[in-house]
């Protein structure tokens, strides 16, 4: 069993980013999940992942609209490999450093 969480934040101004929402699918496209950002930009995304290419999407387009911001990005999609077996992590950390025109993200701890 492998479980996900997330942590966004706006580069510019140095805070979390507050009310983030998420889609987690899974390797055949379902819907895993959804949820949102907490106060600390936080989100825990309850489901049990198997083995394969899931994608996390960021409404990020919503969340700077929502401020008043311009945006490049719609969404931000960060696919990434749920390995099973021995290799096999419990749980996956996914951070996303967020900006107007610019995004970054990797795996965490």
């Amino acid at each position: 069993m492998t479980t996900l969480s997330t942590h966004v934040l706006d580069a510019v101004t140095g805070t979390a980013a507050v009310g983030v929402s998420l889609t987690l699918t899974g390797p055949g496209g379902e819907v895993l999940t959804r949820a949102g950002t907490d106060a600390d930009g936080r989100a825990r995304l309850d489901a049990d992942l198997g083995a394969g290419v899931h994608r996390l999407t960021f409404a990020t387009g919503e969340w700077f609209a929502a401020a008043g911001r311009e945006t490049f990005h719609p969404e931000v999609v960060v696919a990434f490999t749920v390995t099973p077996g021995a290799d096999a992590r419990p749980h996956l950390h996914v951070p996303l450093l967020l900006s107007p025109f610019a995004y970054s993200t990797y795996r965490g701890s």
